[in-house]
This record gives C-alpha cells, sequence and structure tokens, in this order.
C-alpha cells in the first residue's frame, strides 16, 4: 500500500463566519474542492475528515467521488482530526495531511511531499520557511492517535527532529491559507505559517500570534 492523502477539512471556519470550504474561489470552484483536487491529482488515495453531521460538506465532496469520514469529535481540535483519519485510513506506508482551506498547493509539491517521506516525517519549505502539508510514515500511528487538543502534530516534530525530511519547493501555496474573506480578494496576501497542522482547523488557539503575522 501507499501513501493515503488526507484532507482535514473538520475546521469551524469561525474566523470566516462559517460555510468556509463551500465558499467560492474568485473562478467559482468551492475552496474545499479546490484543495481536494489537487490532493487527489498528486495520490490516488484520498480520504476526506468533516465533522459529524456536515450534510454539505459530505454532499460536496461526495458528488466529486472522494472518500467521507466524519469526525465525532472534531470540535475539540485538530488532534481529533488526525486521529480520526488515521483510524480510518489502513496504515499503508503512511499519511500525507492537508489542509481544506489551503487550495494553493500545487500537485507537485505534494507529490514531492508524499515521495519524501520513507520511514520519517516529510515537510515543505518555501523561501526557508516550513508549511503545510505534512507526511508521516506508518510506525508513528500510535503518536499521532494519542495526539491531544489544538496543537496538532507539532508535538511529534518536537520529539523526532532527526527523522524530519524537509522538501525545499517552489511553491508559496505551502504557507497561503484562506483564514478570513478577506483572504480570497488579496487584502492579506498569505498567512506564513511556521507550525505545520496547526491550530488554523479547529478554528481555536494561537489567534494572536496570527493576528500578529497578519500585520507583518
Amino acid at each position: 500500500m501507499e501513501i493515503t492523502g488526507i484532507l482535514l477539512a473538520a475546521g469551524s471556519a469561525s474566523r470566516f463566519g462559517g460555510g468556509k470550504l463551500a465558499h467560492p474561489l474568485p473562478d467559482g470552484t468551492p475552496i474545499g474542492l479546490a484543495s481536494l483536487r489537487n490532493l487527489r491529482a498528486a495520490l490516488p488515495d484520498v480520504l476526506v475528515v468533516i465533522r459529524e453531521g456536515d450534510a454539505r460538506l459530505r454532499e460536496m465532496f461526495e458528488d466529486e467521488g472522494a472518500r467521507v469520514q466524519e469526525c465525532a469529535d472534531a470540535r475539540l481540535g485538530i488532534s481529533r482530526s488526525l486521529a480520526c483519519a488515521v483510524r480510518a485510513a489502513p496504515a499503508g506506508r503512511g499519511w500525507l495531511f492537508a489542509l481544506g482551506d489551503m487550495p494553493y498547493l500545487k500537485p507537485q509539491t505534494l507529490r514531492a511531499v508524499a515521495g519524501s517521506i520513507g520511514d520519517g516525517i516529510a515537510i515543505p519549505e518555501y523561501a526557508g520557511q516550513r508549511g503545510n502539508p505534512v507526511g508521516f510514515a506508518s510506525r508513528y500511528v500510535d503518536e499521532l492517535l494519542a495526539l491531544r487538543g489544538d496543537e496538532g502534530a507539532r508535538s511529534l516534530l518536537r520529539r523526532h527532529p532527526d527523522d524530519v525530511t524537509v522538501v525545499p519547493c517552489d511553491d508559496p501555496g505551502i504557507l497561503r491559507d484562506i483564514d478570513r474573506r478577506e483572504d480570497l480578494d488579496g487584502a492579506s496576501h498569505s498567512v506564513l505559517t511556521t507550525e505545520p497542522l496547526n491550530s488554523r482547523h479547529g478554528g481555536t488557539g494561537n489567534t494572536e500570534e496570527k493576528e500578529k503575522r497578519r500585520k507583518k
């Protein structure tokens, strides 16, 4: 079995005002579908994780032919969505975790990170800054399942620094998410993320730090 692509789409989108992943980009494509299509262009096996009871997103992703898993405790933070994905996707070589609100990633970047996981962890870097997606080999399954709260996978990166392969890329999309509505029109050109798989997904935590980055 190969690397499974995981699209994390269970965030509350509170800073966007709700309904973020179904909201259209300027070309009319829903944000979440653009993210899904890029991931599926890179990997044949993809699972989308959504909040329990989110019928709108389930229909949108399933109409695209995607496999969808509802996460009952997504409100407890991105770590729960990560664990839900790992439980739902049988361990092959590992997982590539991408975020549903990052539609500007290039498929070749996703492929490059997935191909660099090996028996460790892989993360992309653009202009000296690390971003998303992040890949983990299957041997980290127990640690991924044990994650709690909104910290996401940062603790694993700190715990296993020697296992991390940094993948240089010419893709600013690894640093750019859509967090607020102004991110769609260029008022906030990008969100520079140095902590991959962070609390953006859960809609809580690290808000002060994100605001500091926006003002720079």
